[in-house]
């Protein structure tokens, strides 16, 4: 028998990277310049405040003063004053009792999840929850079922009929892929009436919903609720990195001694809870952003659909626009790019639906030219890839 000299060990890396560039599904990383004149409607950066120069100015002196990084996990070296005040902030702002910082929203996620379950625990989760969420649930260990989009009577009937005593009800708030808006409410007295707990993932909600940009949860009166978890970010509506756990006081303690992705992780960086405390400060500052936003948003898909195109109908900032094909989507948002105007692409498997579409951002520092000349470039590159259905 010949010694394998290790050459061919990948080769199935490149028979499925040729059926994604047969199906259109091809990735890649495309680096972005520190400056631009095209118009960004790909990123999440809602409130405009990732560049606002209290932001990143609170940013580069923290990490003057505490360094470039947190050196180690929060329960080792990687706690500062900074994560504490933020964590503080937080929760005084949401109405939750508590809050934890993790390094980012994916840990957040993944750690409430996996914390507050296990083998014990019954799952039912939204079948559009984001990936993150997803992730926590497969390693939670915990028996997972899978409810309509936001269907409240399946929801009830899996809590009603589950085989373990603890339970967990996990959705969005604001869906990323089409930005439509979950039933809290709902859910929360489903949850309330088969003694379950309820997570709610409010990372599209925080900074664009609610009094002054309290997000959905506040919105929906379950801030303070003793059977309520939210997770958030500190990149989207906030401009920085991050992420956090909010909710009693009991449940962040534990979280504490149990979230692994909080434990064996370093801790976000100075800089960034910095720029995240700031950002918090602006926004109590000035409430009016968060309405903006969705004004935007909401002018962006009407427009939109008056000119044939498919766009969902937005209850925060995101707007998703429906294409033929992913080939279709990416050579879309391509021609787009080149006219000046970036817009997300989203293809399988990243839309649970397999419908490939074109996802769009507002921002509440988005001028009315702005969206003149987006709402012209979207429909005219629109009608090229065959999106237009017809015109209005």
């Amino acid at each position: 028998m010949s010694v394998s000299t290790g050459d061919s060990v990948f080769d199935w890396i490149d028979t499925r990277a040729e059926a994604r560039a047969k199906a259109g599904l091809t990735r890649r990383l495309r680096p972005r310049p520190a400056t631009s004149t095209d118009l960004d409607l790909a990123g999440n950066d809602y409130l405009g405040l990732a560049r606002d120069k209290r932001v990143t100015g609170a940013s580069a002196a923290a990490s003057m003063r505490w360094g470039a990084g947190s050196t180690g996990s929060r329960l080792v070296t990687g706690s500062t004053e900074l994560h504490m005040e933020l964590e503080y902030e937080l929760a005084n702002f949401c109405g939750a009792q508590a809050a934890l910082v993790f390094s980012s929203g994916y840990a957040a996620n993944l750690g409430a999840l996996t914390a507050l379950s296990g083998p014990g625990t019954a799952i039912v989760a939204d079948q559009y929850i984001h990936a993150s969420l997803i992730d926590g649930c497969k390693l939670s260990k915990a028996d997972v079922v899978v409810a309509g989009h936001c269907d409240v009577p399946q929801v009830a009937h899996a809590l009603a009929t589950r085989g373990k005593r603890r339970a967990l009800v996990v959705t969005d708030s604001v869906f990323s892929v089409d930005g439509d808006l979950a039933p809290l409410g709902e859910l929360a007295a489903a949850c309330r009436e088969h003694d379950s707990a309820l997570v709610v993932d409010d990372a599209h909600g925080l900074g664009v919903l609610g009094d002054g940009g309290r997000g959905a949860v506040h919105a929906a009166g379950l801030a303070k609720s003793p059977d309520v978890i939210t997770t958030v970010t500190l990149s989207k509506s906030l401009g920085a990195q991050g992420g956090a756990v909010l909710g009693p006081s009991r449940v962040i303690r534990h979280l504490v001694e149990t979230a692994r992705s909080f434990i064996f992780d370093t801790g976000l960086a100075p800089g960034s809870a910095a720029a995240a405390l700031t950002a918090l400060k602006v926004l109590r500052e000035e409430p009016d952003r968060p309405a903006r936003v969705v004004a935007v948003a909401q002018e962006l898909a009407e427009r939109l659909r008056a000119a044939g195109l498919r766009a969902s109908s937005p209850s925060a900032a995101v707007v998703s626009v429906q294409a033929p094909s992913a080939e279709a989507a990416f050579g879309w948002a391509e021609a787009c790019r080149t006219s000046g105007v970036v817009v997300g692409c989203f293809r399988p498997p990243s839309v649970p639906d397999g419908v490939s579409r074109l996802r769009l951002t507002a921002r509440a520092d988005l001028s009315d030219a702005d969206i003149d000349r987006a709402v012209r470039v979207i429909s005219e590159t629109g009608a090229s890839a065959g999106a237009v259905s017809r015109p209005r």
